[in-house]
């Protein structure tokens, strides 16, 4: 190992929940720099799951898809004698939330609903019953991550 780890940055709580996870989505789905526009963007996004899903509130419900999209395992290239084999690996804890994070946001961009609040909103109520694009792709790097068991013993 050549450079030391890096430092976990400490991050200040949404104003709005006080959430350390709602404030590291808002940061994720910012973009050039403007926070105020994303934070409104979410915070529309909940109200909307709050209207259409009324058992419980919005960030329970943002909680629950994140939960179903967070992977539990994915594959990593490794290169062995020439050839390079797909090995799984358990996926660090502070890893699963940012790549649930990336996925629910990349595939709520990729809806086609007219704003970003509604597209956010709708696949946040997907990914919390279990369905939607961010769901597929962790079914996807599991099934991946379970075809390429045999290669498991490469491990470094």
């Amino acid at each position: 190992m050549r450079k030391s780890k890096a430092k976990e940055r400490v991050l200040t709580p949404d104003p709005k929940f006080n959430d350390v996870t709602v404030a590291r989505f808002v940061n994720m789905m910012m973009m050039a720099g403007k926070k105020s526009v994303s934070q409104n963007i979410f915070y529309t996004a909940l109200e909307l799951v709050e209207k259409k899903v009324t058992e419980e509130a919005g960030i329970e419900t943002f909680k629950k898809a994140l939960n179903n999209v967070m992977p539990a395992v994915e594959v990593k290239a490794r290169r062995v004698g020439g050839a390079t084999f797909q090995i799984p690996t358990e996926v660090a804890p502070s890893r699963k939330v940012s790549v649930g994070m990336k996925w629910m946001i990349k595939y709520a961009r990729a809806r086609n609903e007219k704003s970003m609040s509604e597209r956010l909103a709708n696949e946040i109520i997907a990914a919390s019953k279990g369905e939607g694009a961010s769901v597929k792709k962790k079914d996807d790097t599991h099934r991946m991550a379970d075809a390429n068991k045999a290669f498991a013993h490469f491990r470094a």
